[in-house]
């Protein structure tokens, strides 16, 4: 081509070369960085693969890594054929070399630039685009694997009578299919029309034909594939609309058709449908008729048709049909979402019984009622959410150990009676090593040692827990057992063991103890390769060099309980809490695991996150879920990580559930069979908590099964905030052997109170029975209150037993030289028609700073009792004696003479006067008045301690 530039062309200057050497020395230094690249890569992948391989799970990784490969190489070489052949064929429709106009004049420097390089350019752009549709179908692996191993749910949905396997595993492949068609359209389209562009075929802005025939018929046939693509989204989203989230009037997280979405989406998506495939013939006859005037008028029609047909129609029937009477038109559509809620949930089996809540003790039998208090229910007093900070008080022994901030209840077997038990691992603590460096870090403190028991029901001493297994090493009612905590929920640093270097096994009385790991965990580094990796993996490069590394050297990392499951099993949803068990004398911990979708039709969803949140959750508590939102969840695999050696075991415990059987189809060998677990390690397993407190909070709303009273909302329930902290965070669920009405005896149960939607009475009481070995295991029962009467609730015990003046004074006087109050779990158990609530209440010493049990909280109807102890509380309360505490008491009296002081007196007067005008303000809405009252009763309080404090001061005079 002639130089178009004009003028006088400029003579080159010379530049000089590089020389030889410094090109030799940047070719060297470009070379060392690619393999610096590929060898970190490398040191990845392999580290991984080394791992996976320790723990005999290495199908897992070579599943996974094999799928992402497979998923990349087919996507992005399609991709990248896709763009590259159309960009291919633009350049080669383009029309022959005519009279340029100014456009093209500026076009043609372009085209002289790159002409040089055109198949590295369209290397190139194919690569790229091959690159990133690569990358982004690689992490569809989840979906590929549930599509192509789905199996049959035996059950089809309402509307379209499909086996709900199709929405579940069949659904979101179609849908990954389809938006990848549409971009590879796209970026098709975009290719061809700016090759077009470049090389004359369309010329917008020149006189005469827009476009040649060619680039017309090359982009119709795109165009024409787009609208083709459209049709097919049309036709998906008619099933879509079986797990379309949308809102209704009282009930949030509503999924499923509505009135409006069987009577006028579905419909028009069916129209759209065919307008779209009519549009599409359109484009593709634009091949022989050369012309864009019926396919583009075909556009606008379809264009017009989704505003219309399924936009403005849609509007027209829910304004005009549905809102004047929404309730009979949407019941049939409630009865299905609430059977689907339900069925999705487990929540189907729940079984709801009135029941009246309150007792009058005027004309019962007292003793009866006492007894029944005691074989009723093991009334925990040690919560585990409280004394943690006094088991590390008691039991650390050194400062490089370490308890959880929240303590675990199982069962054990103490004196030959099963007994609820709090459990706390002795793990290692890396920040209480006397002196940080990397080999005491890394080599020397490798464990911690010992599980710590206490007895649930009982306190010794000064209200410190009853000690079942305790000391270093551990002695007690556990027997013989592996101690060592190599793999523990505090343990997060990697450790290297085995090697020339000596672990610290434990500090006596006769100094320290040394040990070298048994185990086969972790990962060898003989191998200076895998060393090599590991330095590079972790970043530390003394693990390539340093002397402590040497024959028998074994790595141990991803060392928590929830870390392994989720690698072996990144298929699971991880419940917050794994709990440790002594089991055929080793430390397991047992971790419960999910199966999870939001692909089932009709089941309203929820977010794992918010409902599995409560006042004891943190970020690290919190369920960890690959879908946030949820609406199928069943716990079909318990896991167990053993603490010494790592080994993680997989069982099916759901053996009806397709979602597992479709993720053992896809990783077979990863899950033993349910018959593989011992009755050793069947006795420490329980009902999970995150399941509960879903299940709970869906049955705030689904316990209903009647349309009408469901969409009114007048029978909605809600988890209510704890009392006993300010978080203003859900109340936990609790374990607590107990035995519900209509129970024979005491079943290892997790409980719930729900209160009615913004009101703080009792609403329900809810119970699961939790004992792994149960036959009614998984069985929920929920105590129905009446909505006519009004039954106190958590929140409102609570206020009764801060507002008492009696207990205030009480209270005020444990508070006495800085020690702090801390109330304990706010147990509820029903009790013969009424409700008993039990509430330890511990003071933290100002010398001490860990919590001691000091008195009990109990109250049953008007009843209320705050003694020392449990025994002595229940006792005043029901007015008699357990038989084996001694003689009957007179009824109705407090087991301690009231204060004579007459300022005492006059200050609890005051007191009660106070909160009598504070309740009365509270009804009245008065809060200018309520919050003066209280403030009345706080001054009263005050005067009665100190004068009480006074009193007894003086009594204890010689003298007196």
């Amino acid at each position: 081509m002639p130089d178009r530039g004009g003028g006088p062309t400029r003579p080159r200057m010379r530049v000089g070369r590089p020389s030889r050497r410094v090109r030799t020395l940047l070719m060297t230094l470009g070379v060392l960085a690619v393999l610096a690249m590929l060898f970190v890569m490398f040191a990845g992948y392999w580290t991984q693969w080394l791992w996976y391989r320790s723990v005999h799970y290495s199908s897992v990784f070579t599943t996974t890594l094999g799928t992402k490969i497979g998923l990349f190489a087919v996507f992005g070489l399609l991709m990248a054929l896709a763009v590259g052949f159309n960009i291919w064929l633009a350049h080669r429709l383009r029309p022959p070399l005519s009279a340029m106009s100014g456009e093209q004049e500026s076009l043609d420097r372009y085209r002289m630039s790159i002409a040089p390089y055109k198949k590295w350019v369209l290397l190139a752009i194919a690569s790229l685009v091959g690159l990133v549709a690569g990358a982004s179908a690689a992490g569809q692996w989840r979906t590929w694997l549930m599509w192509i191993n789905g199996v049959s749910f035996g059950q089809v949905d309402p509307q379209f009578h499909k086996d709900i396997a199709f929405y579940t595993f069949d659904l979101p492949w179609y849908r990954f299919l389809l938006s990848f068609g549409f971009a590879a359209a796209v970026l098709s389209l975009i290719a061809a029309t700016l090759v077009h562009y470049l090389y004359n075929g369309l010329r917008p802005t020149s006189p005469g034909a827009r476009a040649t025939a060619a680039a017309t018929g090359h982009l119709s046939v795109l165009l024409g594939i787009f609208v083709t693509l459209k049709a097919v989204a049309y036709w998906l989203d008619r099933y879509g609309l079986a797990v379309k989230s949308s809102g209704l009037k009282s009930t949030e997280g509503w999924t499923g058709l509505r009135y409006v979405d069987a009577n006028a989406y579905l419909p028009a998506k069916t129209i759209l449908f065919i307008i779209a495939l009519i549009c599409a013939v359109l484009f593709f006859a634009t091949l022989w008729r050369r012309t864009w005037q019926l396919p583009v008028i075909g556009f606008g029609l379809m264009v017009l048709s989704a505003v219309l047909i399924g936009g403005l129609y849609p509007a027209i029937v829910q304004k005009f049909q549905v809102q004047p009477n929404e309730q009979a038109k949407e019941a049939p559509y409630i009865k299905k979402n609430i059977t689907a809620t339900r069925e999705a949930y487990g929540i189907d089996g729940s079984k709801v019984t009135d029941y009246a809540g309150t007792s009058d003790l005027k004309g019962k039998d007292k003793q009866k009622l006492r007894d029944a208090a005691n074989s009723t229910a093991s009334l925990r007093m040690l919560d585990p959410n409280i004394v943690s900070p006094t088991f590390q008080q008691l039991q650390q022994v050194r400062g490089y150990y370490q308890f959880p901030s929240t303590l675990d209840v199982d069962r054990y077997k103490v004196d030959g009676k099963e007994t609820d038990t709090v459990v706390g691992l002795r793990e290692l603590n890396i920040n209480g090593i006397p002196e940080r460096n990397w080999i005491n870090d890394h080599f020397k403190y490798t464990h911690g040692y010992g599980a710590i028991t206490a007895k649930g029901t009982a306190t010794v001493g000064e209200g410190d827990p009853d000690f079942t297994e305790k000391n270093l090493p551990t002695t007690g009612k556990l027997g013989s057992y592996e101690q060592r905590v190599y793999y523990g929920e505090k343990t997060t640093q990697y450790s290297i063991v085995g090697g020339p270097q000596k672990e610290l096994d434990y500090s006596g009385d006769r100094g320290e103890k040394s040990y070298s790991y048994q185990g086969k965990s972790g990962v060898n580094l003989s191998n200076p390769v895998n060393r090599a990796a590991y330095a590079v993996a972790f970043g530390e490069p003394q693990i390539l060099y340093s002397g402590a590394i040497g024959e028998g050297s074994r790595i141990l990392y991803n060392r928590t309980p929830k870390e392994r499951v989720e690698a072996v099993a990144p298929w699971l949803t991880i419940d917050g809490d794994a709990y440790p068990a002594v089991v055929g004398g080793r430390i397991q911990w047992i971790v419960d695991a999910y199966t999870t979708t939001n692909g089932y039709p009709y089941a309203s969803r929820t977010t794992l996150g918010d409902t599995t949140a409560d006042s004891l959750t943190t970020g690290q508590r919190a369920v960890v879920a690959q879908q946030n939102q949820v609406n199928y969840i069943r716990n079909s695999v318990k896991a167990t990580v053993d603490a010494y050696d790592g080994t993680v075991k997989l069982y099916q415990w759901d053996t009806k559930d397709p979602v597992l059987k479709t993720w053992m189809k896809a990783f077979p060998g990863t899950v033993k069979a349910k018959s593989q677990i011992s009755s050793d390690l069947m006795d420490h397993m329980r009902y999970p908590q995150d399941l509960f407190k879903v299940q709970r909070e869906l049955l705030t709303r689904y316990h209903v099964t009647s349309p009408g009273t469901f969409y009114t909302g007048s029978e909605r329930w809600e988890v209510p905030n704890d009392p006993t902290t300010k978080s203003k965070n859900a109340v936990p669920p609790y374990y607590l052997s107990m035995k519900m009405p209509d129970q024979q005896e005491q079943s290892f149960s997790l409980t719930t109170t729900l209160t009615p939607k913004s009101r703080e009475n009792l609403g329900a009481f809810m119970a699961v029975d939790a004992d792994a070995k149960s036959p009614g295991y998984g069985k929920i029962r929920i105590l129905k209150l009446p909505s006519e009467t009004t039954v106190s609730g958590p929140q409102q015990v609570q206020s009764k037993f801060n507002g008492d003046p009696e207990i205030a004074n009480k209270i005020n006087i444990l508070k006495r030289g800085d020690s702090e109050i801390e109330y304990g779990n706010l147990l509820t158990v029903p009790l013969d028609g009424g409700l008993l609530y039990v509430e330890p209440v511990y003071v933290r010493g100002a010398g001490t700073n860990f919590p001691r049990l000091k008195k009990v909280l109990v109250t049953y109807g008007e009843k209320t009792a705050f003694e020392d102890d449990l025994t002595q509380a229940l006792d005043v309360v029901f007015g008699v004696k357990s038989p084996d505490t001694g003689t009957k008491p007179p009824a109705d009296t407090p087991t301690k003479p009231p204060s004579q002081d007459p300022t005492v007196k006059q200050a609890l007067k005051d007191a009660q006067d106070a909160f009598d005008a504070s309740q009365k303000a509270l009804d009245d809405k008065d809060w200018t008045a309520y919050g003066k009252a209280q403030q009345s009763l706080k001054e009263a309080l005050d005067r009665a301690a100190k004068a009480e404090a006074k009193a007894a001061e003086k009594a204890t005079k010689p003298g007196s």
